[in-house]
């Protein structure tokens, strides 16, 4: 099957908030130097812009991102439902083409910055009403808790490789509990900071048979050594461990509670093996009400592994969504 392309039509082109009406010559969102010139820009209360993906138009399909990621890791996946709905992938603050923050350092990209940014980036470009949202890694808590504050404008929940639980000794293994702890020692600052960890070795690493295209991109945010790279070591110290940070597993609580307790459709696309959802915690996802499950290839970057199954995936559940 032909991956799908976007046309110059289908997306939309800026800089700075400004949009630009172009011709029909086609588009390769898988193309890193077109997506750049693609995004659109959107300036927040405090100055700080964000940057964003947007093709298609209708009923709001948003894509959120994890860790070290951007937008870049949908292009091969907006294509599918891009003729189904305003497909909107944005850049997380310090992330992609979004701005890095002022000053920052320790505590600076935490889960609550993240949040109220997004808050307001979808205020700003008219998400309005009945969402779908399409999360991986990061991107399901923020978006759960997005949802959970926000149910009355929810349609519909896709979802992979995510938290479903937060930490603790009783729900965790050892081993991942220990990756996540050691991100909050001294060394990590050397090895993220100085030794770009997150990007080179937990995702990069994972895929040997990458273009040097596509690496280019995953690494081009965090290229200059130092605090540019501090979003990348900062998430991975948000994450909740036994109840610390308590605003953050407050979040996942609220948000999780949500899944666990609504009726909105849901899209449960599993990972084989997997690595944040396996090891049991399927069983998390699968007693959620109204959840479809699908199974693709890869473990936990994988729009990056099967983007063409995930796309006829996400293209399918939501052409029955009603």
């Amino acid at each position: 099957m032909t991956r799908p392309r976007f046309t110059r039509r289908q997306i939309g082109f800026g800089a700075a908030g400004a949009s630009l009406a172009l011709g029909c010559t086609g588009l390769d969102l898988s193309r890193g130097e077109d997506i750049r010139r693609s995004k659109k820009f959107v300036r927040l209360s405090d100055g700080v812009q964000m940057a964003y993906v947007e093709a298609g138009s209708g009923a709001p399909i948003v894509f959120l991102h994890g860790n070290p990621t951007s937008s870049y890791l949908w292009r091969n996946i907006i294509p599918y439902v891009s003729g189904r709905g305003r497909c909107i992938a944005p850049d997380l603050v310090g992330m992609g083409d979004s701005d890095k923050l002022p000053n920052p350092g320790p505590g600076v990209y935490t889960f609550a910055e993240h949040r109220r940014r997004l808050d307001e980036f979808l205020d700003r470009i008219g998400v309005g009403n009945y969402v779908t949202l399409v999360l991986h890694d990061w991107g399901g808590p923020l978006g759960f808790d997005w949802a959970a504050r926000h149910s009355a404008r929810v349609r519909a929940v896709a979802f992979m490789e995510t938290f479903v639980v937060s930490m603790n000794d009783a729900n965790t293994p050892r081993f991942s509990l220990d990756f996540f702890t050691r991100f909050r020692g001294p060394e990590a600052e050397l090895e993220v900071l100085e030794g770009n960890a997150f990007v080179e070795t937990v995702l990069l690493r994972q895929f040997p048979g990458m273009s040097e295209a596509d690496k280019a991109e995953y690494r081009r945010p965090f290229r200059e050594a130092g605090e540019g790279r501090r979003p990348t070591l900062e998430w991975p110290r948000q994450v909740p461990i036994n109840g610390d940070p308590a605003d953050v597993h407050a979040a996942f609580s609220g948000g999780l509670g949500f899944m666990a307790a609504s009726d909105v459709p849901k899209l449960f696309i599993r990972g084989d093996p997997g690595a944040l959802i396996s090891n049991g915690r399927e069983a998390v996802c699968r007693a959620w009400p109204s959840v479809t499950e699908r199974v693709v290839p890869g473990r936990h970057y994988l729009p990056e592994e099967s983007p063409d199954e995930i796309g006829r995936h996400l293209a399918d559940w939501h052409a029955n969504l009603g």
